[in-house]
């Protein structure tokens, strides 16, 4: 049987129209009413909008839905819906409920500003019956956004919220292919970091699961979870903070390794906290992960052995960033994204070896490109002793060929470590210039 054919947006708004037994109400704040246009211009829109409102003004906002430091934030979005879940359920459940599956689709939104200085981005929510009088589910999307424009922007929202509102109603059979149908047609222009569900339409999905499934199918750069407290997008954890990252497979869980990973961050957070002159500025630590295979030929790990992993960083206290790829490069540009502060790479000699083996393929300019990339924007890599005898291990394991070093007591730090020329030549120039910084070896030791 061939596969059903996509609707379009236009498509998708008609037939929700259509559907006698959805209707509800539109509250968006910071991108236009792209969502509820949608709805009004395809025809039938009598059939589903029972409201729409933007509150642009802060007071009138506020008479709305209550005072709030933050207006483009979680606990905005959430007393946005339940002001207006409530209103419609108190207004229309005596008159139309028992034939009626309401909903109500909220957004507050910080679209791309005129002087272009702003990040945008934006919270997302949908809380929705399945049938009449039933009990109402609700979805939770932190996105940003990815287009050159603010029309651009708006117009990007107006179709993911579509999308939404029909994925919900029509496409819950399983988390892949509903997340696959919120983001059809946005996938390059709009980024979903962040997804809470409740309810029992969402039974048996794991909200862990879902934010590593983002990253799987490549509708989020990044994803954050926080050793102590729930999942958070990275917007929230990186804004203007000075950040330590340590990159790894971490595929060794037992609690020797998993205290060598621990000493390894903590011991960027201190290099990092002593190099700072402004005293007010904390930096944070986060292992980093990636979805992706370590090599080429090996199969990508599944979503049970990323959390997994991620279990194992957390008993040891550490948050963790998901990434989707592995090069150090593509990590510095997410962080950069959020914060224009220091940020620092803490790795061990074996992967030092590793980003000085790979060929960098997908990009043109090869290993070159990449290191510009990396060190593009206040960006060094702290690279952590090891054992003459790991590294020995370490570097026959890839087959690289050519490096040389000589050891303190059986370990190595960078500065003993060497590659053969050309890279050799490199390798000195980014260690005398500072990019590349040995950590004491009395730290492992110790």
């Amino acid at each position: 049987m061939a596969p059903k054919e996509k609707l379009n947006t236009h498509q998708k708004a008609l037939e929700i129209n259509l559907d006698r037994t959805s209707y509800g109400s539109f509250a968006e704040i910071g991108a236009g009413q792209e969502v509820a246009r949608w709805f009004l211009i395809v025809g039938g829109a009598s059939g589903t909008v029972a409201k729409s409102i933007s509150a642009y003004d802060k007071e009138v906002s506020d008479d709305l839905y209550g005072a709030s430091a933050r207006y483009v934030s979680k606990d905005r979005l959430e007393a946005m819906i339940e002001s207006e879940w409530t209103q419609l359920i108190k207004q229309l459940n005596e008159s139309r409920g028992s034939n009626t599956r309401f909903f109500s689709f909220v957004d507050t939104v910080s679209a791309r500003n005129y002087a272009g200085t702003n990040v945008p981005h934006g919270w997302i929510g949908l809380r929705f019956q399945l049938e009449a009088g039933g009990r109402p589910n609700e979805i939770v999307l932190h996105i940003n956004m990815r287009d050159s424009s603010n029309p651009l922007e708006q117009e990007a929202i107006g179709i993911l919220g579509v999308n939404l509102i029909y994925a919900a109603f029509y496409q819950l059979q399983a988390m892949e292919s509903f997340l696959e149908n919120v983001a059809q047609g946005i996938e390059k222009r709009i980024e979903i970091d962040y997804v809470e569900v409740r309810g029992s339409a969402f039974q048996g999905w794991e909200q862990r699961a879902i934010l590593a499934q983002l990253v799987r199918a490549g509708l989020a750069e990044a994803v954050c979870f926080p050793s102590s407290g729930p999942p958070a997008p990275p917007i929230e954890v990186l804004h203007k903070r000075a950040v330590v990252l340590a990159p790894g497979s971490f595929e060794h869980v037992d609690p020797k390794h998993a205290a060598i990973h621990e000493e390894m961050l903590a011991s960027g957070v201190r290099q990092l906290r002593a190099e700072l002159t402004e005293t007010n500025i904390v930096p944070i630590g986060f292992f980093c992960l990636s979805a992706m295979p370590l090599t080429e030929a090996d199969a990508p790990p599944d979503i049970a052995d990323l959390l997994e992993r991620i279990d194992a960083l957390h008993a040891r206290g550490g948050d963790v960033l998901l990434f989707r790829e592995r090069e150090l490069y593509s990590m510095t540009a997410l962080v950069n994204y959020y914060t224009k502060e220091c940020v620092r790479f803490v790795i061990g000699l074996s992967l030092l070896v590793r980003v000085w083996e790979y060929r960098y393929t997908k990009l043109a300019g090869s290993f070159l490109e990449a290191l510009s990339r990396l060190f593009a924007q206040n960006v060094r890599i702290y690279a952590y002793p090891m054992s003459s005898t790991e590294l020995q291990e370490s570097i026959q394991k890839i087959s690289a060929i050519g490096w040389q070093w000589s050891d303190t007591n059986g370990w190595v730090s960078a500065s003993q470590l060497r590659p053969s020329p050309p890279l050799g030549h490199l390798y000195d120039y980014v260690l005398t210039s500072n990019f590349l910084v040995p950590l004491e070896i009395s730290a492992a030791t110790n």
